[in-house]
């Protein structure tokens, strides 16, 4: 790899790991809006809920769309911000940076009651699920501004790829605007990078069994859809920009090397999105020039551009566990949750990173799921699935669960500030072997209506 480049990467991925600063919690909760007379989502009263949010809270306004249409808005003292992901029929919650995730969850709370309440004065709610209920009837459409309407694009543009990978590209390249996620960014230090990679990836097959929560009609077998529609998509045209890293990461080097090899595909010039086919970063800049796309205003539009080191900063990926400019790992895998459950993702990771030692001696000596032939990244796409591998033996994952738990609440106990209860449905779901999609499903198999679930999930 080009020194420079290099050292380009260096700076921006590992150095921040390097600082010291504050432990700090970064919350991120995507829901869906729905519309309770099973129909389409009428974007109007989606909009008009997040403009009487900002106006109620205080929150400013920090972005509109091409149509004029609210985008996101944030609070100044908290640095919280409502935004729209993706489309209109997915609002997020993100939270300022936080010490503490019982007042994350006051204020979650308080922002969802408003929001809920202005929503069902129109018969909508905000519920917890990691797809749409429904969506395959909602109009689908990207947020128009540059970012969204680039995604969509660029998704969109598989037909033209699939003679170049020898993945096969699902269906459903509007996915993006219909799936909602419970990520958390958790601060990392240089000398537990490369284990808080390896370590938490060994524990993505058990988190498929306690947070799958995206069930779409279109591919039954899942518990946990949205990982596979993001991994057999554009965005995993190279599979190193998505999942998981399928191989231990041992060394920084070996981690920068990594990065030099997930693919950009797009950048800006003149205030406009560029889409373009993936290009691994380590050849990228070796290009003189590189031929894309970009939307006039009217229509798209070929262009030619030649490659900056500045283009770096749009390496967008979509890693479970995500190395950020921050100095953070997202953690991007889970499901959004049931609402009143939305704080369990980022109490079970926030808790684990205080146990790493424990949890990898706990894992690497794994003989529950690990000594059947399957490495982590096999597990994980089993274990997404309603219908569980032969090896799979209930009393001993639930042992196992308990103990990762366990855990768990030692790393928050430890912190002093009685974030361990907020663990409690992880520990009824382990025992229950069981998580909110299988319930949701196990459910409707006896008669109870998918409206009862979304109430259900909605409720905090």
């Amino acid at each position: 790899m080009d020194p420079t480049l290099r050292k380009a990467i260096y700076d921006k991925y590992i150095a921040p790991t390097q600082k010291q600063r504050p432990d700090y919690i970064g919350v991120e909760i995507e829901m869906p809006v729905v519309n309770l007379a099973d129909e389409p989502v009428d974007e109007r009263i989606a909009l008009a809920a997040a403009e009487q949010f900002a106006a109620h809270f205080g929150f400013q306004i920090t972005g509109r769309g091409a149509d004029g249409n609210f985008t996101s808005a944030q609070d100044s003292a908290t640095g919280d911000i409502l935004s729209f992901d993706c489309c209109y029929s997915n609002l997020e919650l993100s939270f300022g940076k936080a010490r503490g995730l019982l007042e994350v969850k006051e204020r979650f709370e308080r922002y969802v009651r408003f929001l809920n309440a202005e929503l069902r004065r129109s018969g909508y709610t905000l519920t917890g699920m990691g797809i749409h209920p429904n969506a395959n009837i909602n109009r689908n459409q990207p947020i128009q501004n540059e970012r969204y309407r680039m995604l969509y694009h660029y998704l969109h543009s598989y037909p033209q790829h699939t003679n170049e990978v020898t993945m096969r590209f699902h269906q459903r390249p509007d996915f993006g605007t219909f799936t909602s996620a419970s990520q958390v960014q958790l601060d990392v230090g240089f000398d537990d990078l490369t284990d808080v990679i390896n370590v938490f990836g060994l524990l993505e097959p058990y988190k498929s069994l306690l947070f799958a929560n995206s069930y779409l009609p279109d591919y039954p077998d899942y518990l946990c859809v949205r990982n596979m529609l993001w991994e057999r998509s554009m965005q995993g045209y190279n599979p190193h920009n998505v999942g998981m890293f399928e191989k231990e990461i041992a060394t920084i080097d070996e981690l920068i090397d990594y990065i030099g090899t997930q693919s950009v595909y797009c950048t800006m010039r003149g205030g406009k999105y560029i889409d373009f086919t993936p290009i691994p970063v380590d050849q990228y800049f070796s290009h003189d020039t590189i031929e894309g796309e970009y939307f006039d205003g009217e229509q798209y539009q070929k262009i030619v551009f030649t490659p900056e080191i500045g283009d770096l900063e749009y390496l967008r990926t979509f890693k479970f566990e995500d190395l950020t400019f921050r100095g953070t790992i997202e953690y991007r895998s889970s499901c959004c949750q049931p609402l009143s459950e939305a704080l369990t993702v980022a109490a079970f990771h926030t808790g684990l990173k205080e146990r790493l030692p424990e949890l990898k001696d706990l894992l690497e000596k794994d003989t529950v799921i690990y000594t059947h032939g399957f490495n982590a990244a096999e597990l994980q796409k089993l274990l997404s699935k309603r219908k569980k591998p032969y090896f799979i033996q209930d009393a001993l994952i639930e042992h196992q669960l308990i103990r990762i738990l366990d855990l768990a609440s030692d790393g928050l106990k430890q912190r002093g500030l009685g974030e361990e209860s907020l663990l409690a449905p992880l520990y009824d779901r382990a025992r229950r072997h069981s998580n909110p999609a299988n319930d949701m499903l196990s459910g409707m198999e006896r008669g109870v209506p998918l409206r009862s679930y979304i109430e259900q999930y909605a409720a905090i």
